[in-house]
């Protein structure tokens, strides 16, 4: 029999922790230091310790219970250390030959894998972790290897494709990319992107596909690194498809219009550029038709908007219904559309807006209501009208605003000279607030004379306006503009607190002289204008008798019952009232025998005939006539000659003014030629009279 010492011998040369023992009795009969040290004590403590005791898994139980008849033994196990720690092994026991039939002992090794297991749990961890975050991801994520084979993929991948799950389950690699290769609808571009990324395996790309299900996805490949060289392939998809449409869907609301769903100002801005660089390309023109539907404003007003957007909608049926085929229908906003249509000269555009004027013009009904509509058309035309969607909207809208001058319902070209004359208005009412600003305006006073007996009675103050670069500027010229921006309020507003302090330096000095002042139908029409007249006279001191308002016979025509009550109010106040130019207007009797009115002056016009135009003869008698049916007061304004005026005196006019007498003069000059004529007057024979108004 084998002695201990020897077994001791026998097991010093062992690297791993091991030990002999005896199968009769199940005993340790010799260990190596590392099984002392695995266990933390001298390897000849152990000696006489029962085997189970040392390693007591079921396995190791049942191996010493069957005496060493099971053969050898060779497993994964686990081994409490002296210290309490956990370490997880390999152990074998096997049997070693004996003298006899049976063995009679039994070797157990021990080999620490507590290192590796550890690594093993971190590598199945860190494949649980990725696992995860490939199914978490909302990309369609696949690997394979440097021959193509599938290596892993996630269920977003097969979601993505549409691929079946036998495939997968199978892993069949060449039915996988065989129904790849089916999906795309590109079949020749995807076999060519491939056959590049094996042949150049370190490349990174980026394209799209297009799947015959109507997906559209994004694929990103890169190489997968080990070591420094690739071993594989990691594939992205991505689905787009609802990005995609999302994307459209913003681009159409972005260029389209949400009512008419037609091109919007952006769409059209686009297109007229299409246009012009085809224009620049082969010479052709084409035409920007800008509609603007007549009086919509009342549809909004009377019917509702949402009338309003119903019949928007109609007509844009209807327009896209008279249209050529290559001709584009945009909605420019509001109740303005515009038409390009290509290719066209001024004959096709034209012919184009007479379409157009037709099919508006057709009757609507909407939830129970009829009506007509109308529309008004400007036209440009490019590319000599401008190449860009501002310059054509800009001339197209000149054009529309002629049209809409000249009565509405009809189409119109842009004229380039009109658009001049625009662009100088601009300029001049430009001046003009600066004017007002800078106290570049003046007023020069023209003396109206009785013509009876001579004496100056009053005058009318005139506007004049000196500008430092373009000299003098003929009210004629600056008051239209004027009252087209609606300045005319602001100056006239200037000319009546003028006026009246002028009044006021005059009383002081003893020449009590009604002034007489120009007022625009646009000023008389404003809430207050009674009040600032009222609040004038007041500041200055000045009798309301010396303030005459000469108003236009459009006053008396438009909303005569709010003229009748403004009038009336001033009347009250004191201030003489006058008809300026009178018989070039709308006046009619029934007006004029309502509205307190004290004056008509006979327009420049019909005075400059007299007395050898006969028609002229006859109108200023028949003015005549009526004032004095009327009892109101009438003056002649622009009399040049001596003839002129005699006829006047002749006729029963009573007063007169112009250049025959006097130009306008400044208030110096007019006091001075106030002071000659009242000096070389003999006395009056009876008292002067203080009011002009009967």
């Amino acid at each position: 029999m084998t002695s201990a010492a020897s077994w001791a011998a026998l097991l010093c040369g062992m690297p791993h922790p091991a030990w002999v023992v005896a199968v009769e009795g199940r005993r340790v009969v010799a260990a190596n230091a590392a099984a002392g040290a695995l266990f933390g004590c001298a390897a000849e403590a152990l000696a006489g310790q029962q085997a189970e005791s040392l390693v007591s898994s079921p396995e190791d139980q049942a191996w010493w219970g069957a005496d060493g008849t099971l053969g050898s033994l060779l497993s994964d196990t686990v081994v409490a250390t002296a210290g309490g720690q956990v370490l997880h092994v390999s152990r074998s026991i096997g049997l070693l030959p004996g003298v006899g039939d049976a063995p009679a002992y039994a070797l157990v090794v021990i080999c620490d894998r507590s290192a590796e297991h550890r690594a093993e749990n971190q590598r199945e961890a860190l494949l649980a972790e990725l696992q995860a975050t490939l199914e978490a991801t909302a990309d369609g994520i696949l690997v394979t290897d440097a021959a193509g084979r599938m290596t892993a993929c996630n269920r977003q991948f097969a979601e993505i494709w549409g691929l079946p799950p036998e495939l997968l389950q199978r892993d069949d690699d060449v039915g996988v990319h065989a129904w790849l290769l089916r999906s795309v609808t590109d079949y020749s571009t995807y076999t060519t992107r491939l056959q590049a990324l094996r042949e150049t395996p370190l490349a990174v790309a980026t394209d799209q596909l297009t799947l015959h299900s109507g997906r559209i996805i994004e694929r990103v490949t890169r190489p997968l690194m080990r070591r420094g060289r690739s071993q594989g392939r990691v594939w992205s998809f991505r689905d787009l498809t609802e990005r995609i449409a999302v994307e459209a869907r913003i681009e159409a609301l972005v260029r389209q219009d949400t009512l008419t769903e037609l091109p919007n100002r952006a769409a059209l801005a686009d297109s007229v550029a299409e246009a012009s660089a085809a224009a620049r390309r082969d010479g052709s023109t084409y035409a920007f038709v800008l509609v603007d539907i007549d009086r919509f404003g009342q549809i909004n007003e009377s019917l509702g908007h949402d009338v309003g957007d119903t019949v928007l909608r109609t007509l844009t049926q209807r327009l896209q219904g008279c249209l050529r085929g290559g001709d584009q229908l945009s909605r420019l906003g509001g109740d303005q559309f515009v038409v390009l249509v290509r290719p066209a000269d001024a004959a096709a555009a034209e012919a184009a807006a007479r379409r157009i004027l037709n099919v508006v013009a057709q009757p609507c009904s909407v939830d129970g209501a009829s009506f007509t509509l109308t529309c008004s058309i400007g036209i440009s035309l490019a590319p000599s009208q401008g190449t860009r969607i501002d310059e054509l909207v800009r001339n197209a809208e000149a054009a529309l605003r002629t049209v809409k001058a000249a009565g509405r319902a009809h189409f119109g070209l842009h004229q380039a000279r009109a658009e001049g004359d625009r662009r100088l208005n601009m300029q001049l009412d430009h001046a003009m607030r600066q004017a007002l600003v800078s106290g570049r305006f003046r007023l020069q006073y023209q003396p109206q004379v009785d013509l009876r007996d001579g004496r100056v009675v009053g005058a009318e103050a005139l506007l004049r306006w000196r500008d430092p670069e373009m000299g003098d500027i003929s009210p004629a010229r600056f008051i239209p503009v004027a009252e087209d921006s609606g300045f005319i309020v602001a100056i006239g507003d200037w000319v009546l607190s003028q006026a009246v302090r002028q009044a006021a330096l005059w009383q002081q000095r003893g020449h009590a002289v009604p002034i007489a002042i120009n007022v625009s139908a646009l000023q008389f029409k404003q809430p207050q204008f009674v009040d600032r007249v009222a609040s004038v006279l007041a500041v200055s001191g000045v009798p309301a008798e010396l303030l005459e308002l000469e108003l236009t016979e459009s006053i008396l025509v438009h909303n005569a019952d709010e003229a009748l009550h403004r009038l009336h109010a001033l009347k009250r106040l004191g201030v003489r009232m006058s008809i300026d130019d009178f018989g070039t207007g709308y006046s009619s009797l029934a007006y004029l025998k309502r509205f307190p009115i004290g004056k008509l002056k006979i327009d420049r016009s019909f005075v400059s005939g007299l007395p050898g135009d006969e028609s002229d003869v006859g109108i200023v008698r028949a003015i005549l006539q009526m004032a004095r049916a009327l009892g109101m007061k009438v003056i002649g304004e622009g009399v040049e000659t001596e003839l002129q005026r005699q006829f006047l005196q002749a006729e029963g006019c009573d007063e007169f003014q112009g250049w025959l007498y006097a130009p306008a003069l400044d208030p110096l000059s007019f006091e001075q030629r106030l002071v000659q004529a009242q000096a070389a007057l003999p006395p009056p024979v009876v008292a002067p009279r203080m009011r002009l108004v009967r």
